[in-house]
């Protein structure tokens, strides 16, 4: 009996995943530099290329550069990878823009290490 509760409750729940996954117009693909993501909406997707230049303080703050410009991006210490990784180390970002009253930053998700 339990079962079919849990089912019910499930099936809503991967439709709209595999709904989502499958759209492809205006707004579905991610921001992928860096001075698109200082001109994105809120809660846009990011998937930026380059490094992480220095940590801004002692929250989860840093910088990170591409070829475009610089940004503040925000990566808590679970999302780091295991792999320890410098200013030389080119990195993938992938997460979202937050928008700010008078700033954006990204708030990432994945921090991958590119060789």
């Amino acid at each position: 009996m339990k079962f079919r509760y849990l089912a019910f409750l499930l099936v809503p729940v991967f439709s709209t995943a595999a709904l989502a996954a499958g759209y492809t117009g205006p707004g579905a693909q991610p921001v992928i530099t860096v001075a698109a993501a200082k001109e994105a909406a809120d809660d846009t997707p990011v998937v930026l290329q380059g490094f992480v230049t220095k940590k801004i303080n002692n929250d989860d703050k840093y910088e990170f550069k591409d070829n475009t410009g610089t940004i503040t991006v925000e990566i808590d210490n679970e999302d780091l990878p295991a792999t320890p990784f410098n200013e030389k180390t080119k990195v993938k970002l992938t997460g979202e823009v937050e928008k700010h009253l008078m700033s954006r930053e990204v708030d990432v998700d994945i921090v991958e290490i590119i060789n």
